[in-house]
């Protein structure tokens, strides 16, 4: 028995060994089988894989994960000519009645319950929203919240049994990560595109009010605004907003909002029905030569402060004209939009540090933040 089994070990090994010979110096014989075509050539084909593996350095996994959890979105609204009123275009034209424009985008199921995740510019101003799921299910949408300095918006739809995305962390994307653009260019049906993280905390754009974008080169195009932007795992990383482009395509440079946002803005609006910011109370300015002079500003970066709102968080905190905000509860600052980005993070109410230069002098300074009021902003 001892000698069979000494014969059976040496055999085992033997044919371990042969496999990794072959496997390190012929791999196609252990991937690809000869066969022959239909007309009689000896054809050499990969061997099949298994399902749900993907080939090497594919993104279907990440895909099929995503995907589901995003939603087509078709808005319409009822648009009157500017002169339908007027009796001479009425006595040449008709009455002309209202007429049904239609708008297209995306969306992310972020929630059971139903909560969808789009861009504030995708529902704005619509009658009718319709949501469309990829298993053809579709369903009427009601907008619970919108948020304009970040252009988002939160919808929610009446369906069970709904495919969900899972949140990912913004915060610990580096450029040069790849990505998926998830959603519906031009409606022709939902399209994955893949990239890599071009820059971060891209700002003073002119998009939002507010401005933390994540820039990528997977392709964007009309439609898919609203959509998912997502990691190798298929979570979800950012929403898919705007595109720098000459032609309406996709050339190379789009921008998502961060999900740290995005969760901010959902949890915002569905407790309090609102997105709560801080608010200090003062007039910033680009730090420069022409502005630092007259105060005796040493500073070498930072927001110079030029006004300051009587009897606001600020001036009670004890800030002046001139003084330079270097940091904000500890995040450095280098230009007006980070200062505002900062500042809006806040908690109002709850006390924070600022790091102030005054002329030669670096000071601590606490100060509780306001409430940001509300305000009208210009749309692009």
């Amino acid at each position: 028995m001892k000698r069979f089994w000494l014969l059976f070990s040496q055999a085992v090994t033997v044919l371990v060994a042969a496999y990794f010979v072959v496997a390190t110096l012929q791999p196609d014989w252990l991937r690809r089988s000869p066969r022959l075509s239909g007309a009689g050539v000896t054809l050499l084909e990969a061997a099949p894989t298994p399902a749900g593996s993907g080939a090497p350095g594919s993104f279907s996994t990440a895909a099929r994960k995503a995907a589901p959890a995003v939603v087509s979105i078709t808005t319409s609204k009822a648009v009157r000519h500017p002169r339908s009123n007027d009796p001479w275009f009425q006595f040449f034209f008709g009455d002309q009645g209202p007429q049904a424009q239609t708008g297209l985008g995306s969306g992310v199921i972020v929630s059971p319950d139903g909560y969808i995740l789009t861009n504030n510019h995708v529902v704005e101003g619509a009658d009718e929203i319709e949501v469309t799921l990829t298993d053809s299910r579709h369903a009427q949408a009601r907008i619970i919240g919108t948020d304009p300095d970040t252009d988002l918006a939160i919808l929610k739809i009446g369906l069970d049994k709904l495919p969900v995305i899972v949140l990912g962390n913004s915060d610990q994307l580096a450029v040069g990560d790849h990505v998926l653009a998830i959603g519906n260019p031009f409606g022709v049906g939902q399209t994955v595109t893949s990239g890599i993280v071009s820059a971060l905390g891209r700002s003073q754009l002119g998009i939002n009010t507010f401005e933390n974008f994540i820039q990528t080169d997977a392709a964007i195009n009309p439609g898919n605004s609203g959509g998912a932007l997502v990691d190798v795992l298929g979570n979800l990383q950012g929403i898919n907003t705007a595109i720098y482009s000459r032609s309406g395509g996709s050339m190379g440079i789009g921008f998502a909002i961060p999900v740290s946002t995005a969760r901010q803005v959902l949890d915002g609006i569905v407790r309090d029905g609102q997105v709560r910011r801080g608010w200090i109370g003062v007039e910033p300015n680009e730090l420069s030569p022409e502005l630092a002079e007259p105060f005796g500003v040493k500073a070498a970066q930072g927001v110079i402060i030029t006004g300051v709102l009587q009897a606001g968080p600020a001036a009670q905190a004890g800030l002046r004209p001139g003084d330079v905000i270097v940091e904000v509860a500890g995040h450095p600052v280098h230009n007006v939009s980070e200062l505002l980005t900062q500042v809006a993070a806040l908690q109002p109410g709850v006390s924070a540090e600022l790091r102030l230069q005054r002329g030669s002098e670096e000071l601590q300074l606490p100060i509780t933040p306001g409430l940001r009021p509300q305000q009208r902003v210009q749309r692009r």
